[in-house]
């Protein structure tokens, strides 16, 4: 497996394990927890299929000061506390400094419940780190 580059401090009980990177895509997976539960029957909130899906892609990716910049989702499917999901996630858009990465969220029968299309930028430095003089 390749060196993880990004998201380095990630909590991976939130955001998934990474199970397999390699050029251009990553695999992570996720139990949902009782954390994640949405309300009493036990739904688990879209945010944290997002996020896995959101890791995933940076991760296929993997560069340092990569950055999500829009993304469209479509969810198919709930999921729901103690289900196990995979997320797979594959490059498709090879411009290096903005790559487009198409990820797929499936539940452990194999269905899917979600699918996304992330776009992403990768920055010159870190988004957060400060401005020097004359750099445009």
């Amino acid at each position: 497996m390749k060196q993880i580059r990004t998201h380095q401090d990630i909590d991976e009980s939130l955001s998934g394990r990474v199970k397999e990177l390699a050029d251009g895509r990553c695999s992570v997976e996720f139990e949902a927890s009782p954390s994640m539960r949405a309300d009493a029957t036990g739904l688990v909130h879209g945010g944290f299929l997002f996020g896995a899906a959101d890791y995933a892609a940076m991760l296929a990716v993997n560069e340092p000061t990569v950055v999500l910049t829009s993304a469209t989702v479509q969810f198919m499917k709930p999921c729901c506390v103690g289900q196990r999901v995979e997320v797979h996630a594959k490059v498709i858009g090879e411009h290096p400094r903005k790559p487009v990465v198409q990820a797929v969220a499936l539940d452990s029968s194999g269905a899917e419940i979600f699918r996304g299309t992330f776009n992403c930028a990768v920055l010159s430095r870190h988004v957060l780190a400060p401005e020097t003089a004359g750099e445009e």
